[in-house]
């Protein structure tokens, strides 16, 4: 992914006949500590999520089950990224508008923040994140 908008980071894969195992540690491909870790799950098909972006906060997301489709946008730029299961972590970095479409119904997308939530850190509004990103 040379030119892309999130860097896809690879995890360390012990996976062998009994089944797949992926790693991550601090320290060992993760680029920065985890204040926070959560997950979505049990999502509808039909339905999105995401639609903002954070001023600071760095996320890795990755699949643990099933597939999810992420929309990022850097305010000039648009991709499209089809994360799955043992296909490592997309590296989101601060300012980047980030949606998740396309759920499969067994999808659970884990998410590792270098943050505690913090309201004050989103930007909603994609107007106002387009006006902010060509304004800097």
């Amino acid at each position: 992914m040379a030119d892309t908008l999130a860097m896809l980071l690879p995890f360390v894969d012990r996976s062998d006949s009994r089944g797949g195992l992926s790693i991550i540690e601090e320290g060992a491909g993760l680029p920065f500590p985890v204040r926070r870790a959560y997950w979505v799950y049990a999502t509808a098909p039909a339905i999105s999520r995401g639609f903002h972006a954070h001023r600071q906060l760095r996320q890795i997301c990755f699949c643990v089950a099933g597939s999810v489709r992420m929309q990022l946008f850097d305010g000039r730029k648009e991709e499209s990224v089809q994360l799955k299961p043992g296909m490592g972590g997309l590296m989101l970095p601060p300012m980047l508008w980030h949606e998740m479409h396309d759920f499969s119904p067994d999808c659970v997308l884990t998410v590792l923040a270098d943050a505690e939530y913090d309201e004050s850190d989103y930007i909603r509004d994609r107007d106002q994140f387009i006006r902010y990103v060509h304004s800097s």
